[in-house]
């Protein structure tokens, strides 16, 4: 890669300066930087620069972005919509591994560099979709950092063999063990615990549960996975998804809640929120005054499960903005915390920002603010990831396009 000159970009919205990037890492950060003889030169023209953006939590494998439309006549109860989605996987013979790639490459033109993706593995499909997905991060290995979560969607002890996909799932290459709600689907919290952190304590990996259970169910078992966290020496390497229980203050209490909050934050147990409306959801701003980090992401976008969802993390900052009434310009700015350092540190992405020696992940959109770059969710005028320009004008280039 030859060097790139990016010059008048705003970072995060300070005063304009150029930017040196150099062998896929921010060279220099300066005003008037010289170009070496080599470089490619890029007219920012006061552009408001961004770090590469972060998606914390999708389902690359389920979507069916780019696909006719599915016609979703599912039922309302959590277990219908995974045994829903697990048959029409099978007798259509979805593809995970052409579908992901699509999916990432649509996130990527948007300007999404790092992403953590879920992947269901069950005895029905096996590794199969997650096979599928690992050619996908290979496939854009260098230009977008993908972490994969084995993940089982259908439950741990209510399908036998599930335990053993799940540790060959970490044996072929996946980066987090994931859960699933061991009280409301496993019917049994401490059996699928204790399988499920014996399982990544034998393989050294973190943990990302997705955890829907709402108030003292969900508490009660948010209160195991701290115990095990602890236990286990595992501080730092443990995340809840949507934590819905943690909004069910009226039925938990604030006590209760306080306290589980204050033991995420001793423990570096990361909250992944997608704000969705139609749920109770944890409180975003009291999560950060207790030491929580708080990311952002989208869950599934356009499959079995929802209609709905967008490859944009600008607009799930403006959505999580919505669903938390953010309105002054501080707080929207929180919400797009979620979709990038915050995101980063939660999922562990390293040398992530805006710094010399961060990998060069840059965004750059014509916006006046932090805030007006969320609620106007502007044309990506250029994406730099990994050192290398691969999309202009919310469009991947040729080359990047075709991979």
């Amino acid at each position: 890669m030859s060097p790139i000159l990016i010059r008048n970009v705003r970072p995060m919205g300070a005063s304009p300066v150029d930017v040196l990037v150099r062998d896929g890492r921010i060279a220099a950060i300066g005003a008037a930087l010289s170009a070496p003889a080599d470089a490619t030169v890029e007219e920012g023209g006061g552009a408001l620069l961004l770090p590469g953006l972060v998606e914390g939590h999708t389902h690359l494998d389920k979507t069916m972005w780019g696909m006719p439309w599915y016609r979703n006549e599912v039922g309302t109860q959590l277990i219908d919509k995974i045994e829903n989605e697990r048959a029409f996987r099978h007798a259509s013979g979805h593809d995970a591994g052409a579908q992901s790639l699509v999916l990432a490459k649509a996130f990527l033109a948007l300007g999404t560099t790092r992403l953590r993706t879920h992947v269901d593995v069950d005895t029905q499909a096996g590794l199969r979709h997650l096979e599928g997905t690992l050619r996908t991060r290979e496939t854009l290995r260098g230009l977008q950092q993908i972490q994969v979560v084995a993940f089982p969607q259908s439950g741990l002890l209510g399908r036998p063999g599930t335990a053993e996909l799940l540790d060959q799932s970490l044996a072929l290459g996946a980066d987090v063990l994931g859960g699933l709600d061991p009280c409301a689907i496993d019917g049994d919290a401490v059996k699928s615990l204790d399988v499920l952190f014996g399982i990544a304590d034998r393989h050294q990996r973190p943990v990302d549960i997705h955890l829907h259970e709402p108030g003292a169910m969900g508490a009660a078992s948010l209160d195991l996975i701290l115990q095990r966290t602890e236990a286990l020496g595992m501080q730092g390497k443990a995340a809840i998804s949507h934590g819905f229980c943690l909004g069910d203050v009226h039925e938990i209490g604030e006590r209760t809640r306080d306290a589980l909050l204050a033991r995420m934050a001793r423990l570096g147990v990361v909250l992944i929120t997608s704000a969705p409306p139609s749920r109770s959801v944890p409180p975003l701003l009291a999560c950060r005054q207790a030491g929580v980090t708080v990311l952002g992401g989208n869950d599934g976008i356009r499959d079995a499960w929802t209609p709905y969802g967008n490859p944009d993390m600008l607009e799930r900052a403006m959505l999580i903005g919505l669903r938390y009434n953010l309105r002054r310009d501080d707080e929207v700015e929180v919400a797009l915390d979620t979709v990038t350092h915050s995101g980063a540190r939660g999922c562990g992405f390293e040398a992530y920002g805006l710094q010399a020696g961060d990998r060069a992940d840059l965004v750059l959109v014509d916006a006046q603010t932090l805030a007006h770059a969320v609620v106007a969710r502007p044309v990506r005028k250029l994406v730099v990831a990994g050192g290398r320009v691969v999309a202009r004008d919310g469009a991947l280039l040729a080359e990047v396009a075709s991979l």
